[in-house]
């Protein structure tokens, strides 16, 4: 789901393009990607819960969002050849309170260690089956027919913390100023609008920019 909207042109190869674009600093200084084109620079710093020498990154995404639905394969090969440095944090948004329900659905999944499992058949449902999965109902209901225990997940969905990592997600999309989906944040510094494979090359770049050490 998008505040405005972005190219789906840009966004087409998303699921073959990902492989190749790990770099290396002097190759992502030759990408020079472009302030007010490529990224945003936050004009205040976001603070980040990575340790000291690590980058962290966040990909802002809703699972209504078809944008983010073609941008995942891309993102998910990307995290499997990241830098060691480099820590990913998924953070689902919610631009009005419709969009709470499937934060706490993929905040759920997270807690119950199933992302791995059902985070890309959680997108294959909404957008090539259909499935409106956007009401705790219809959510249980779909989460149950995967196999998973339906009063566990129940109680996960519904627990103070899931809320309190949903809210805390609204707080960081307010924070980098994401407008649409999908968005990277990088190092609470900056912020890429989805562009697919182009935003990974870009954030490469300005990962190699940021200090890895202490």
């Amino acid at each position: 789901m998008q505040r405005r909207d972005f190219s789906r042109s840009l966004l087409a190869a998303a699921g073959t393009a990902a492989a190749g674009l790990t770099l290396t600093p002097a190759h992502a200084q030759r990408v020079n990607p472009q302030e007010g084109v490529d990224f945003v620079k936050l004009a205040r710093p976001v603070p980040v819960q990575s340790a000291m020498g690590q980058v962290e990154v966040l990909e802002f995404f809703a699972y209504s969002c078809i944008f983010c639905a073609e941008f995942e394969p891309a993102f998910a090969q990307w995290i499997e050849q990241k830098p060691s440095h480099v820590v990913v944090r998924r953070m689902p948004v919610a631009f009005s309170p419709q969009f709470v329900p499937m934060q706490r659905l993929y905040f759920s999944l997270e807690a119950m260690g199933l992302v791995d499992k059902l985070h890309a058949k959680v997108f294959h449902a909404f957008h090539a089956e259909r499935q409106p999965l956007v009401t705790p109902s219809a959510i249980v209901d779909w989460v149950a027919q995967q196999g998973v225990d339906r009063e566990r997940f129940v109680e996960t969905f519904n627990a103070r913390p899931t809320g309190e990592k949903a809210a805390q997600a609204v707080a960081l999309q307010d924070a980098y100023e994401i407008e649409g989906t999908p968005s990277l944040g990088v190092g609470g510094r900056y912020t890429l609008k989805g562009q697919g494979p182009r935003t990974l090359v870009v954030a490469n770049a300005l990962i190699a920019g940021l200090p890895s050490k202490g």
